[in-house]
């Protein structure tokens, strides 16, 4: 276990930040952090990072408490907050330089610098200033000097945020890199990214952790995986009429007319209801030809609203 976080809360006078947060960490995870804007996702990383303290809780990195041990816990820790910590009037080798003296890392330095640098596309750019840089680049840099020690644990607090469409690519295959010898935190609100990314997911709302694992488990849990898409053919009101009449069927959004003719519906059903067949017979009987029928994608947005929204009606009760 190389993360250890139990109990975590943060309070600013009557505000709650972040409120009894419990989760572990295995090696070689990358776990996502999700959540609205201020859910609390910076606020718990600041803490697990040490540059927060705690309200109440405790937090282990590699054993060693972040508190009480705060130069060795650290040690195994790189972090790139949402905002990077740059020095803009300084080349690119000089920040990382400054970075590794600062860190009092033991490797030697010429070597260990270069092989970041290499590893993040940054080798040849050691001389340029960081201001003139892209944002993405910046963001390489930025990565760079968290990864300087090769920490075990590395955060990222919105890696990607203001990046265009090609660096944001370029930083998730970075990610990807890193991943496979660190154990990587990614915090984000980009709901994709995270699913791309990570092999275990954290939804935090309000200060409270809601929802923890993959996203195939979180899937499993939802509502919407008894959903179907059926493409129909004939009236639209008529086939939307049919399929309310099923056993099983719980909702039926307008059909969409897909092609000349042909509509199709989004159909909720019960937990464990199978209305395939009662279809089949009932579509035959109406004359209403069956032109598609599939079980309906669960993305991680249905999921996240599914959870969120059960969170805050919990809360109006």
């Amino acid at each position: 276990m190389l993360l250890e976080v139990c109990g975590l809360t943060k309070k600013y006078g009557r505000n709650t930040a972040v409120e009894n947060v419990t989760f572990a960490v295995n090696r070689g995870e990358i776990l996502g952090l999700l959540g609205t804007n201020g859910a609390g996702k910076s606020t718990a990383m600041n803490m697990i990072t040490g540059y927060l303290a705690s309200t109440s809780g405790q937090i282990f990195i590699d054993g060693q408490n972040i508190l009480e041990n705060p130069l060795e816990a650290r040690k195994k820790i790189g972090y790139l907050p949402e905002h990077p910590p740059l020095y803009p009037e300084m080349s690119v080798g000089e920040y990382l330089r400054f970075v590794y003296q600062l860190k009092k890392v033991s490797l030697p330095r010429k070597q260990h610098l270069q092989e970041i640098c290499g590893l993040l596309g940054l080798d040849q750019m050691t001389d340029r200033i960081i201001k003139n840089l892209s944002k993405g680049y910046q963001q390489r840099v930025g990565i760079a000097q968290a990864m300087i020690g090769f920490p075990d644990l590395i955060i990222l607090d919105e890696p990607t945020v203001g990046l265009d469409p090609k660096q944001v690519v370029e930083i998730r295959e970075l990610i990807r890199m890193l991943g496979k010898k660190h154990t990587v935190i990614l915090s984000s609100h980009i709901l994709s990214e995270v699913q791309a990314l990570c092999s275990r997911i954290l939804i935090i709302h309000h200060g409270k952790l809601i929802a923890d694992g993959s996203a195939l488990e979180l899937t499993n849990r939802s509502p919407f995986q008894q959903r179907l898409k059926v493409s129909l053919e004939g009236d639209e009101q008529k086939g939307r009429q049919m399929l309310l009449s099923l056993k099983g069927t719980t909702s039926v959004a307008a059909g969409i007319m897909i092609e000349d003719g042909v509509y199709e519906y989004a159909v909720e059903q019960e937990p464990l209801a199978d209305i395939r067949l009662e279809l089949f017979h009932q579509a035959c009987a109406q004359q209403l030809p069956i032109m598609g029928l599939s079980r309906a994608a669960t993305t991680l947005e249905d999921i996240f609203i599914s959870l969120i929204s059960g969170t805050m009606e919990h809360q109006e009760e």
